[in-house]
């Protein structure tokens, strides 16, 4: 069950924004110069499904035969569609001013970093499969698989269409903690990586211990990334040996899993 504080908190997540300046790359082949465009970008939802306004906008400055798959990078690093604009940004950029300056590609698609985005309906059979991955996870997939058809279709319009109260009536039912049951089975979670061979840190973790402990963040980091806040002496000291330190944590409720992002910073001497 929800509470009342509880849905203030998920509002205001939900309510998040990042300002991004979008900049057309300086390869592309244009009529005449192109403005940059502004943009407020929800933390919660995905890049390609909230810059239709940006593709129009450098549309109008290009030729139709130049003009292939748009995808954006940020400093030299493609940006996966496939990542919640929340965790994109805490991964690479948390620590740079605002407006986030992203530049716009319509060509040269980067194949080995970049999946396709042809059309709305792969980011939702993306975001379903995150549903059904963390309800396996948290109850054995049997919430997901009670809801008809038209319910799975209700989240996603409510994430589509920015529309809190339409998402939230869906998915609190897949938020509900059966304490009579013993709560959920596991903590659907990703630790994201920037400097790692791993783009991300995924375990079954349980909310309680065998002792009947309830469990919590700074548990789970322990366990699975103690480098991020266990720290010995100022990182900041040059007198300390190389040591990764956690720079910046954002936990995010990214529609039914718990992600965090941590960007790993390597001191160095």
């Amino acid at each position: 069950m929800i509470m009342a504080d509880d849905k203030d908190v998920l509002r205001d997540v939900w309510f998040g924004r990042i300002p991004a300046c979008f900049t057309l790359s300086p390869e592309e082949t244009t009529e005449r110069e192109a403005e940059p465009y502004y943009l407020l970008l929800p933390r919660v939802s995905y890049l390609m499904l909230v810059t239709d306004k940006v593709k129009k906008h450098f549309l109008r400055v290009m030729k139709a035969e130049d003009v292939e798959e748009m995808w954006f990078e940020y400093e030299g690093t493609p940006l996966k569609w496939h990542y919640p604009i929340g965790v994109l940004f805490d991964l690479h950029a948390s620590n740079t001013a605002l407006p986030w300056n992203i530049t716009v590609h319509f060509k040269n698609f980067p194949e080995r970093d970049l999946l396709h985005c042809p059309s709305n309906s792969v980011i939702e059979a993306h975001f379903m499969s995150c549903i059904k991955e963390a309800d396996a996870l948290k109850h054995k997939s049997q919430v997901i698989n009670d809801m008809q058809k038209k319910d799975h279709k209700q989240l996603w319009m409510g994430l589509q269409n920015d529309k809190f109260d339409q998402f939230w009536a869906m998915n609190r039912k897949l938020m509900e903690y059966p304490t009579e049951e013993g709560g959920f089975r596991y903590i659907p979670f990703r630790i994201y990586q920037t400097m790692s061979d791993r783009p991300f840190i995924q375990k079954l973790f349980r909310p309680v211990s065998p002792e009947g402990h309830t469990l919590t963040l700074g548990d789970l980091l322990k366990e699975l990334f103690p480098a991020a806040i266990c720290v010995e002496g100022d990182p900041h000291d040059e007198n300390n040996s190389p040591r990764y330190y956690l720079m910046k944590t954002c936990l995010q409720f990214r529609h039914l899993s718990q992600e965090v992002g941590i960007r790993d910073v390597r001191k160095r001497h």
